[in-house]
């Protein structure tokens, strides 16, 4: 494993053990170079084709899904623990479907529904981008949406 500092690949593991919901291994390394960092190895069940909205298809990546849900979580209150086993969470139902392709808005629409119970920021910010407000007309309405379902 290459040390993210070093860009080494002399790392050596330090503690392995399993996740909290068991889906992955977690792994504290160490690099020759005295940076410690974590790990995950995770079972890929098949290769999962996504379809995007232009009807362009590629691999489905945790990583990617990962990193749009980091970004809308970012300064919010969630420790890392409770956001991998949220992005944990949706890649299992992901696979769960059965099928080898899937629509991106398929995807989003899980993200969404979970981040609106993780954290209503979190997914004011991911709906912003997931459905690409132009106006901030847009921004509102859907703000004030949200205030109608609150109120219900």
């Amino acid at each position: 494993m290459i040390c993210p500092c070093a860009k080494k690949g002399e790392t050596s593991v330090v503690d392995s053990r399993p996740t909290e919901d068991g889906t992955a291994i977690r792994r504290r390394r160490l690099c020759v170079c005295g940076e410690r960092f974590t790990t995950f190895e995770r079972i890929q069940h098949r290769e999962l084709m996504v379809i995007k909205k232009s009807g362009r298809k590629s691999s489905f990546d945790r990583d990617k899904l990962a990193k749009s849900i980091y970004i809308a979580l970012k300064k919010r209150p969630i420790d890392t623990e409770t956001v991998e086993k949220f992005i944990s969470k949706i890649s299992r139902s992901v696979e769960d479907l059965g099928q080898n392709e899937i629509s991106s808005n398929t995807i989003g629409t899980m993200v969404m529904d979970g981040l609106k119970e993780l954290d209503p920021v979190a997914y004011v910010r991911f709906a912003s981008v997931y459905r690409n407000f132009r106006e901030e007309k847009d921004f509102v309405q859907f703000v004030d949406k949200l205030d109608v379902y609150k109120k219900r």
